[in-house]
């Protein structure tokens, strides 16, 4: 056994005896509080409820927005299981298997109302997702017994769909002596007013720098930078430090790569990448984000191909047979869509979809523009023999000429999608960003821009003001981390429960992947040996740091969740796994990691106490307490040994002061 594999061992033994079972538990608790989540209970029968006052209820506004949440996506849209469907007033009247689903004038008769309130878990319906409200269930039930009005031409099976141009609301002014100035406080003003809620002080000088360094550029502050930071009396300081980071342009770039490469399957190795059905196209990207490419610019050279940016709409290549819905121009269509536009067009380039209204013939009349020649439609792999019209999704911002050439027809696309007119374009990338900053989206989930945003007027204001700006995503960076909104007090999640969303703040984060392993090398001084890309003229980029962003994935990254990238991921899982407790405890490349940090810091030779209060400072900028001290003199040794020192280094790496964007 060699000596690297024998430490390596010996490590992974020591902490598995003393401290294995612990960490599982601290790390999962850990995990609980970034995420709030909960244990699954059984959900509590719901009874229609006393003493709600009457009313008269409007179909439109009050009932479709019930039917639709809870019960299309399995009876409307040509979905009909148990037999029953609700599109119109006549197919509830007749309803299915087991009878009428309504009985007017009669609630309490109604299967509907009878199935919403069922206290048989195998029974209650919806089936999926989250039961009814007492308050829905009476609004159901008084259109019932009110004679279920329907208005004519009103079709429930249709899914919310919304608006498309841009939108500019009107900003209020700022409170008395509030000092606001930044759109998004402003326009939260009202927001806060109507939730009774009293916005928190911003976080401290040191909370807020340590959040906005891994937000903008990955990384953690150096002790000096924080110390500097504290020490500056300007009372600009923060918008300084913003505009100062955006301005380190390689590490910015470095940093949002990785985002980027979630969104547009851009891999450095993996499926495809050997027999040329695939290609990168980091070298643009890299530089797109060097640059700050304005992103219409940035879209529009995406979507048509120019300037190295090919392999994105070019897809991948899967070898064998696969579904009609994976051929190449196809997962243009898809990606583009859900990339750029928060449309899913999975299902509906397969069939017509069950949870949206978009059809078959929409992914198809879209794939039909990269495709080289006409496009047999097929359903679930069903040739129909007939060749979807050649149209952008939404055909009012502009035509597409069939007769066109592919290059002409994608140019074409390229100039539509980008449009002034296209307001879901901004929004949904202001939306990523706030999700990514904040923790959770104006809109969820961030690839469902259908859904009604908890404030669509803060949504619709950053996004003109994000067009406003000439498509930049620095500005709309600043514009969100400047907010008083973005420096509140970090909150953890769940209030987000029975989609009654409440915005207090941003929301407690887990490091990413990148960020825990950058994080590592920062504070040991360690960093891996090479990339495994340069982006072209970079030259010597990987001097003094090699960022986990331009390395190809490990275990340990997998673990924490840095997808492999055959699909767009444009959001990672926040739920623990017993793959990363395990990883994170037992994995051999963190213990790599560990042991190679901790010969780098023993390297000077200094003072256990010196050396103790130096990575204290780097991980979490701030001195230990006397307590923690003592214990961690105990744990490294005097002299600090290797073995010592690499379980002092676990210890920290492992707190969730450490691991969490606060």
């Amino acid at each position: 056994m060699s000596g690297h594999n024998r430490r390596m061992n010996s490590a992974i033994r020591r902490r598995r005896v003393v401290v294995g079972l612990f960490a599982l538990l601290l790390i999962t608790a850990c995990l609980h509080v970034a995420t709030g989540a909960d244990p699954v209970v059984p959900h509590a029968a719901t009874s229609i409820p006393a003493g709600i006052p009457g009313g008269q209820v409007d179909f439109v506004r009050d009932v479709v927005p019930i039917l639709q949440a809870s019960c299309i996506s399995c009876h409307a849209n040509g979905l009909s299981k148990g037999g029953f469907r609700l599109d119109t007033r006549e197919l509830m009247l007749k309803g299915g298997d087991t009878g009428p689903a309504i009985v007017p004038g009669h609630s309490a008769d109604s299967e509907l109302i009878q199935l919403v309130t069922e206290t048989d878990p195998d029974m209650v319906m919806p089936k999926k997702g989250a039961h009814l409200k007492p308050e829905q269930i009476a609004i159901l039930s008084r259109w019932i017994d009110q004679g279920a009005v329907w208005p004519a031409g009103v079709l429930a099976g249709r899914f919310k769909e919304a608006a498309l141009a841009p939108r500019r609301p009107l900003v209020p002014k700022a409170a008395p002596h509030s000092g606001l100035t930044n759109p998004i406080d402003l326009m939260l003003q009202p927001y806060f007013a109507s939730h009774k809620i009293t916005p928190g002080k911003p976080v401290d000088d040191r909370v807020f720098a340590r959040r906005v360094y891994l937000d903008i550029i990955g990384l953690l502050p150096s002790p000096e930078q924080l110390a500097a930071f504290e020490a500056d009396k300007s009372p600009d300081k923060r918008q300084q430090l913003v505009t100062a980071l955006l301005s380190d342009d390689r590490r910015y770039a470095e940093h949002w790569l990785s985002f980027w490469n979630d969104l547009l399957r851009n891999d450095y190795k993996g499926t495809g990448y050997i027999d040329g059905g695939r290609k990168q196209i980091t070298d643009w990207l890299f530089n797109a984000l060097k640059t700050n490419l304005p992103y219409d610019q940035f879209v529009r050279d995406l979507v048509t191909g120019q300037h190295g940016t090919e392999g994105f709409t070019n897809g991948i290549v899967w070898r064998g047979t696969v579904n009609a819905s994976q051929l190449p121009p196809l997962q243009a269509a898809q990606n583009i869509s859900q990339v750029f536009m928060g449309i899913n067009l999975k299902c509906a380039s397969c069939h017509d979809s069950f949870v949206s209204n978009w059809k078959l013939a929409d992914a198809y009349g879209m794939a039909g523009v990269y495709s080289d020649g006409p496009l047999e439609m097929q359903r679930c792999d069903h040739p129909l023999g007939k060749v979807a019209p050649l149209k952008f999704l939404y055909p009012e911002l502009g035509t597409i000429d069939p007769s066109a050439p592919k290059p002409q027809r994608i140019a074409q696309l390229g100039r539509i999608i980008t449009s002034e007119k296209n307001g879901r374009l901004t929004r949904v990338i202001v939306n990523r960003i706030w999700q990514r900053t904040m923790g959770r989206g104006l809109v969820e989930p961030a690839d469902e821009m259908d859904n009604d945003p908890w404030d669509a007027d803060l949504l619709d204001e950053l996004a003109v003001n994000f067009s406003d700006h000439g498509y930049d995503l620095k500005d709309l960076l600043a514009t969100i981390c400047t907010s008083r909104a973005y420096q509140m007090m970090a909150v953890p999640s769940g209030a987000e429960r029975d989609n009654q969303f409440v915005f207090h703040g941003p929301l407690i984060r887990r490091m990413s992947a990148e960020q825990f392993t950058d994080a590592i090398s920062t504070v040991t001084g360690d960093w891996p040996a090479k990339p495994a890309v340069r982006p072209a003229g970079e030259g010597s980029i990987a001097a003094p740091e090699i960022r986990s962003s331009l390395c190809p994935a490990d275990p340990l990254s997998t673990a924490l969740g840095r997808p492999n990238r055959d699909q767009v991921v444009t959001e990672r899982s926040a739920s623990p796994t017993t793959l990363q407790a395990l990883e994170l405890t037992n994995g051999s490349t963190l213990a790599d990691m560990l042991h190679l940090g901790a010969e780098k810091l023993l390297k000077d030779k200094d003072p256990t106490e010196y050396l103790v209060r130096q990575i204290y400072q780097r991980a979490l900028g701030r001195d230990p307490t006397s307590a923690e001290l003592e214990t961690a003199r105990a744990t490294v040794g005097s002299p600090a040994s290797p073995e010592g020192t690499e379980d002092f280094l676990w210890a920290v790496f492992m707190l969730p002061e450490f691991q969490l964007i606060r």
